[in-house]
């Protein structure tokens, strides 16, 4: 992971998930940002943060195809040794995702190369391109170290209604959910 392919000393992160909202790293530069080729998508099972292996959760991968938006960050060179090994901590627990280098561009229009964590569609943990109401028992219940997976996918909706990122799919997913873990009236 040792850098961009164009020499510049600049180090960009691309957060598609809680990063957009808890990067939980110094930067000296915040944008929003489109990454072209690859989704937003719960297609990781999560058997550390929002699950356990007896109970797996899902929690978001960027899969093939389409685009998504988030928030690139641009890190100094001098705090930059310090972000990638917290970065490599939290997103690399369970080795689910692949440090890759890619170009995105920025609300201001340019195009830099950043740090993004793509899903490893060959890890165990991948759990492939599921359908919402699959993804919605998944995401029912489930609970890991960083706690409940509802919360996550509520977070998230939050931050993309919040970054004025209209995600219908992200929605209805909610949804979904939210009736799955509606506690039932008593008849």
């Amino acid at each position: 992971m040792s850098g961009p392919a164009d020499g510049s000393s600049d180090r960009w992160v691309f957060g598609y998930g809680s990063l957009m909202w808890r990067p939980g790293f110094p930067f000296a530069e915040r944008q929003r940002a489109v990454l072209h080729g690859r989704r937003r998508a719960f297609c990781i099972y999560s058997v550390h943060h929002r699950g356990v292996p007896e109970a797996p959760g899902l929690v978001l991968g960027l899969a093939p195809g389409g685009s998504v938006r988030g928030i690139a960050f641009r890190v100094s060179p001098a705090d930059w040794p310090g972000v990638q090994a917290y970065l490599l901590e939290r997103e690399q627990p369970t080795e689910t995702y692949i440090e890759s280098w890619a170009e995105v561009r920025l609300a201001d229009r340019r195009r830099v190369r950043a740090l993004v964590f793509i899903s490893d569609m060959g890890h165990p943990q991948w759990a492939g391109r599921l359908d919402l109401d699959s993804q919605a028992r998944l995401i029912a219940g489930s609970e890991g170290l960083s706690g409940r997976n509802i919360d996550y996918l509520r977070e998230l909706v939050a931050h993309l209604r919040e970054e004025q990122v209209a995600d219908k799919a992200m929605e209805l997913l909610l949804r979904k959910v939210e009736a799955l873990e509606a506690p039932v009236p008593a008849a």
